[in-house]
């Protein structure tokens, strides 16, 4: 059975332009590649800076979180220089935060997975939208 999940891409103007994906239904293991397709799409037209609107998700699956992480990697390859390192500073020791991929109002259950994961030391989330735009 495929899981109903649907994506709509909202422009924002901070300091730079971010794009926000407003996520609805779960990301699991049937929906983790239509995330991903649709940054790897985003990303070839241009887009470098990415929040991800969780307020419609209920729930993250291991396949989830790994589409997270590649999309991390994927923007943050842009960055990418020859002879920069391949982790930034702070990746191993808890300090480096994805200035390229941020999330938005994770649930209760979705928050506690991305801690128990370690990826809320790599993402920052935020409860605000204004905010978390303001953040990029």
């Amino acid at each position: 059975m495929t899981s109903a999940m649907t994506i709509v891409v909202v422009q924002e103007q901070g300091r730079v332009p971010v794009t926000v994906f407003q996520v609805a239904g779960d990301i699991d293991t049937s929906t983790y590649e239509r995330l991903q397709t649709q940054a790897e799409a985003a990303y070839r037209d241009g887009m470098r800076y990415l929040l991800i609107d969780l307020t419609q998700v209920i729930y993250v699956s291991s396949a989830g979180l790994r589409a997270l992480h590649r999309i991390a990697g994927l923007l943050r390859s842009a960055d990418s220089t020859e002879g920069r390192p391949a982790s930034p500073p702070g990746m191993f020791d808890g300090s480096f935060k994805s200035p390229y991929l941020k999330l938005l109002n994770p649930s209760s259950d979705i928050a506690r997975a991305l801690k128990l994961t370690g990826f809320d030391m790599m993402l920052d989330v935020y409860n605000d939208l204004a905010t978390a735009i303001a953040s990029f």
